[in-house]
């Protein structure tokens, strides 16, 4: 698997820690418009996202995955940081 975090790849992870259709995966989805994404949930996602990419996330990065907009950013720019992106 490319280092590059395609959406869709990010949305089936998002699909299946909060047990929701993918379809209903958007930008905006966050903790006020997913019911299941509680602090149990949010934990096993920052798990499956950093089994699955490779990476760690500092606690203060913990605290600001709140959207699949933020975290999407987040996960480039710790690519582009980390120069995993090649």
């Amino acid at each position: 698997m490319t280092q590059s975090i395609q959406t869709d790849h990010l949305s089936r992870i998002f699909a299946d820690v909060f047990e929701i259709p993918i379809e209903q995966v958007r930008p905006d989805s966050s903790p006020e418009n997913i019911e299941n994404w509680d602090s149990t949930r949010h934990l096993s996602l920052v798990v499956a996202m950093e089994q699955e990419f490779d990476v760690q996330f500092e606690p203060e990065e913990i605290e600001q995955l709140l959207s699949f907009e933020l975290i999407h950013s987040l996960l480039a720019a710790k690519f582009s940081r980390d120069g995993s992106s090649s």
